[in-house]
């Protein structure tokens, strides 16, 4: 089964080249000139964007070596431990809100100290794949989309953060 499975896995991109191509025969459309047009329109995006994307990571490079997230976890970690979410925890959450990659060298951070099957290490794992980059997506594809009104998103994306750090908790107690 877990051959077959393996097997599977290396056909599903091929196959999807083929349908695409496939697709685009049946219906008489040049793909090629399609796929070139779209990549142009990718690169313009990625330059539109560039100026967020490094204020972004210069922000978070500076909060990170600056010691400030070890602060505010310390500070607010007091808070939070009796609910079961502990303090080197809290940056993290608070990060993952801006980039994902700092994200990503935080939880680095944790492994090193805490190990991955520790409690904290469990739930750094589930949170980090429970969350999303809310201000970091917004910022990026509304500018690029040239959206002003953005009415109930960053409730609603806040809201979900949060059911995903609930999730994290329970979860991490869980295993």
């Amino acid at each position: 089964m877990m051959n077959a499975l393996a097997n599977l896995s290396n056909i599903i991109i091929p196959a999807l080249i083929f349908y695409i191509v496939a697709y685009g025969v049946i219906h008489h459309t040049n793909v090629y000139e399609d796929f070139i047009k779209g990549a142009e329109d990718g690169f313009k995006t990625v330059i539109q964007i560039m100026p967020t994307l490094i204020g972004l990571m210069m922000a978070v490079g500076i909060l990170r070596a600056s010691g400030f997230l070890e602060f505010f976890g310390g500070l607010l970690g007091k808070l939070t431990e009796p609910m079961g979410l502990p303090a080197p925890v809290v940056p993290l959450i608070f990060i993952k809100l801006f980039s994902s990659s700092a994200a990503t060298g935080l939880v680095l951070d944790i492994f090193k100290n805490y190990g991955t099957d520790s409690y904290i290490g469990m739930m750094t794992s589930i949170l980090m794949s429970c969350t999303e980059t809310c201000f970091y997506t917004m910022s990026v594809y509304f500018m690029a989309a040239k959206v002003t009104k953005t009415r109930y998103t960053l409730a609603g994306a806040l809201t979900a953060t949060a059911a995903g750090i609930i999730a994290s908790i329970v979860l991490a107690g869980i295993i």
